[in-house]
C-alpha cells in the first residue's frame, strides 16, 4: 500500500505538472508563432482579475473533494477538470450504488474507476458534438428546442443541489438560507459582479454551520 500510495502521487505531480505545461505552451506558442507577445502588466492584471475569484475556488475544491475522491481519483479529476457538474456527482453515485464509504480503499478504486470512465465518456461525446456541430446547426437553432437549452443550468444545479442536500438536509438550510437572502437583498447587478467571490464566503458559512451542528450533536 506504501508503495501504491508513492506511485499515485509520484505519477500525479507528473501528469499535473505537464498538464500545466501543455496549457501554458499552446498559447505562448501561438504568441511565437505570431511574433506578438502580451506585456507584462497585461498578464497580470488579467491573471488578478481571474485568480481572485477561482484561485479561492481551487483550493477550497482541493479540500473538499480530495476526501471524498481519495488521491488517485483526485489528480485524474483536477486533470481533466469538470468536477462540480460531473465528476464529483458520478464518484458519489458509484459509491452510493455501491454501498461504499468515501475515504475507504474500495471506495478510492470504485471513485477512480467513475471518474476515469466520465472523463472517457464526455471526451467522446465532446468529440461527436464537433464532428456533428455544422449538420446539427438547423436542429440545435430551432424555436422548439430553445426553451430546453434555456434550462439546462438550473436543471443540472438542482439535480447537484439535489445529491449533495440529500446526504444531510440539516447542513443545507443555513447556507441556503444566507445566499438567499443575500441575493434578495442586493441589486441584481452587484448581486452577479460579486458571485464568483461570494463561492468562498458561503463556503466558510457551511462549514461554520456543519460544525455548530455537529458540536450539539444535531447531524
Amino acid at each position: 500500500m506504501k508503495q501504491h500510495n508513492y506511485d499515485v502521487h509520484f505519477f500525479g505531480r507528473l501528469w499535473t505538472a505537464l498538464s500545466l505545461l501543455i496549457i501554458c505552451a499552446v498559447p505562448a506558442a501561438v504568441c511565437a508563432y505570431l511574433g506578438v507577445w502580451p506585456s507584462g502588466k497585461l498578464v497580470a492584471a488579467g491573471i488578478l482579475k481571474v485568480g481572485i475569484i477561482y484561485i479561492p475556488i481551487g483550493i477550497i475544491e482541493a479540500l473538499t473533494f480530495g476526501p471524498i475522491l481519495g488521491p488517485s481519483s483526485s489528480y485524474l479529476a483536477f486533470i481533466t477538470g469538470n468536477l462540480t457538474n460531473l465528476k464529483i456527482p458520478c464518484a458519489l453515485n458509484a459509491l452510493e450504488s455501491a454501498g461504499f464509504e468515501s475515504g475507504s480503499a474500495e471506495g478510492e478504486i470504485l471513485s477512480t474507476l467513475s471518474v476515469a470512465v466520465s472523463t472517457l465518456v464526455t471526451t467522446a461525446l465532446l468529440c461527436a458534438g464537433v464532428l456533428l456541430l455544422v449538420p446539427l446547426t438547423p436542429l440545435l437553432s430551432s424555436p422548439v428546442l430553445a426553451p430546453a437549452f434555456a434550462n439546462v443550468i438550473p436543471a443540472l444545479f438542482g439535480a447537484l443541489g439535489y445529491t449533495f442536500i440529500s446526504q444531510n438536509w440539516k447542513i443545507s438550510v443555513l447556507p441556503l438560507v444566507f445566499v438567499l437572502v443575500l441575493y434578495v437583498s442586493l441589486p441584481v447587478n452587484v448581486a452577479q459582479t460579486i458571485s464568483g467571490a461570494l463561492i468562498p464566503v458561503s463556503v466558510a458559512v457551511t462549514v461554520a454551520g456543519a460544525r455548530f451542528l455537529y458540536k450539539r450533536n444535531l447531524v
